[in-house]
């Protein structure tokens, strides 16, 4: 009778040859197979990285051109400025009238200039022309 077939120990059948290399085959074939996925598993890995570092270079580049544009403008803008004189912006307009400003705008209403040519010729805003002559108008009407 054979180790198999004898009914005297549990165990025997494991000492047989034929079990010892099916095993060993069995655990040959799983590290193969775990070989075999590891690789794959790595050039998946390496595939991934080589499109990540060419997607990061794709945008480095675009980077550079954006660099270079924004360079440009600012090499153009310089340039205008420099063409027009305007390096630095120009003074806003002088709020408030001083006597002298307020008597000529007096005087040329009384001469019968209208409130824009007045703003015009002296220079000052339409605005405070005409506040100012509409307030000597008040006062006169008081008196």
């Amino acid at each position: 009778m054979s180790a198999f077939t004898s009914g005297g120990g549990n165990a025997a059948w494991m000492l047989h040859p034929l079990v010892c290399y099916a095993l060993l085959a069995a655990g040959l074939g799983l590290c193969l197979h775990l070989f075999v996925t590891l690789k794959v598993e790595m050039r998946a890995q390496s595939q991934r990285r080589l499109a990540d570092e060419q997607q990061v270079h794709n945008l480095e580049s675009v980077l550079r051109e954006a660099h270079l544009a924004v360079d440009r403008l600012e090499n153009d803008l310089r340039e205008v400025e420099r063409q027009t004189g305007m390096l630095v912006a120009p003074t806003p307009a002088r709020s408030g009238l001083n006597l002298s400003k307020r008597t000529q705008v007096l005087r040329m209403h009384r001469a019968g200039h209208d409130g824009a040519g007045i703003a015009a010729s002296l220079g000052l805003p339409r605005g405070e022309v005409e506040l100012l002559i509409k307030v000597h108008r008040i006062v006169l009407g008081q008196v």
